[in-house]
């Protein structure tokens, strides 16, 4: 593969073109020896929001299969990887919590996709729409670009990213606790002896204050955190080897399973990815106590949680402490502007395909077939097949079958 790396600096706020702005860097591949070849371009969203595109070590995986036909793009969606960044340091300089918030309300997937559409236009061309896929929050993007430009786009493919349409956040958070708690079952149905071990780690550290290497105290609340993992198709294991570990080991293992730290636009932005004209209002800490399985008291087994942000976490995790007042300014804003628009999915016109996951942990797949339901001429592949990680962890075939439903052939 050649990789060229390329820099387009954008508007913070594209409405208003001429104030601040930040760089947005993307990484192109192209198969050695075709660098002048004529290739059809296509651009890859990461999941998140918050996290940066993947780094490519070899030609394999769903890149393999892109790269048999198209010229790739990966974009480090504003905020993460090589573009300006969001982290602590970076909005320290902010110097107010209103300063912050008021920044970080152009890092959804509207001004992700109105980037997209800046450097489609340097690099293709205005005239020249492009392929994009998009995994899990980046699908999310994808759909928001059916909305918005969709004339900036040649096909759209969608994998564990159908977000949901209509609904408010509440019914978001409870379908998708809903679905935590039958993880939690398959999980110790797999592990039984793990009911025991949790147990007894619950116990332990609701006694006792055990601090992780990097300072933080492991609390209960955090220890249930790790059932975020449990929508990935390993997810049960990388739980279950951690509790099989001890002392040292089990706590850096712990903290190194915990990215909330270090992706602060993660936390502090993941609610507000499903937000329209609402606030969010912490609406996973909201909805959570409706289920009394996930209260963590010694004597009761543990349930995990799934992928929640707690108002909490900007206390137990020190690094986000600084950032707690502009979390709760977004948590209270309600002034999000709509991301999609049902009556231009209605009439779409752009060739599009869905992976929708039977059992997904983080996109609920009811929702997902409901937003199908809206989206013209989506072809959705709806299967048990996979968990929510399917484009990583068997990306070739997975690419390749969705492109062939898309053009019409059979897998």
């Amino acid at each position: 593969m050649t990789l060229t790396g390329h820099v387009f600096t954008v508007p913070l706020d594209h409405a208003h073109g001429r104030g601040p702005t930040i760089d947005v860097f993307a990484r192109e591949i192209v198969p050695a020896g075709k660098e002048a070849a004529e290739l059809p371009w296509f651009v890859f969203f990461q999941g998140g929001p918050g996290f940066a595109s993947p780094r490519p070590a070899s030609e394999s995986g769903w890149i393999k299969r892109a790269l048999k036909e198209y010229r790739v793009l990966l974009l480090d969606q504003r905020g993460t990887g090589r573009s300006t960044p969001v982290t602590l340091e970076s909005l320290a300089q902010l110097h107010s919590p209103e300063a912050i918030a008021d920044y970080l309300k152009h890092f959804r997937a509207d001004s992700i996709v109105q980037d997209a559409e800046w450097i489609r236009r340097e690099l293709a061309g205005a005239d020249a729409p492009w392929t994009a896929l998009g995994q899990s929050f980046g699908g999310f993007c994808v759909t928001h670009y059916l909305s918005a430009a969709p004339d900036g786009l040649r096909e759209a493919i969608i994998t564990g990213g159908l977000p949901p349409i209509g609904r408010s956040v509440d019914d978001i958070y409870r379908a998708t606790s809903r679905r935590i708690l039958d993880k939690n079952a398959k999980y110790y149905a797999r592990y039984p002896d793990d009911i025991d071990r949790a147990g007894a780690v619950l116990e332990w550290i609701s006694r006792n204050d055990v601090r992780l290497p990097a300072g933080d105290r492991l609390t209960p609340r955090r220890f249930q955190q790790l059932g975020h993992h449990f929508g990935a198709s390993e997810g049960f294991e990388t739980v279950h080897y951690l509790l099989e570990d001890q002392g040292y080991a089990f706590l850096r293992g712990l903290e190194q399973a915990q990215s909330f730290d270090t992706n602060p636009l993660y936390a502090i932005l993941h609610e507000a990815c499903y937000c329209e004209r609402a606030a969010s209002n912490w609406a996973a800490a909201r909805v959570l106590p409706e289920f009394s399985e996930f209260a963590a008291e010694p004597g009761r087994r543990v349930t995990f949680t799934g992928e929640m942000i707690f108002p909490w976490m900007f206390t137990d995790y020190r690094r986000l402490a600084p950032l707690r007042e502009a979390a709760e300014i977004l948590a209270r804003f309600d002034g999000w502007p709509p991301l999609y628009d049902p009556a231009v999915l209605r009439v779409n016109r752009v060739p599009c395909v869905a992976a929708v996951y039977y059992e997904d942990m983080y996109v609920e797949r009811t929702l997902s077939e409901e937003t199908a339901a809206t989206i013209r001429g989506i072809k959705t592949w709806i299967t048990n097949e996979y968990e929510h990680n399917a484009l990583r962890a068997d990306g070739e075939r997975l690419l390749d079958r969705l492109l062939a439903t898309l053009r019409g052939h059979t897998p």
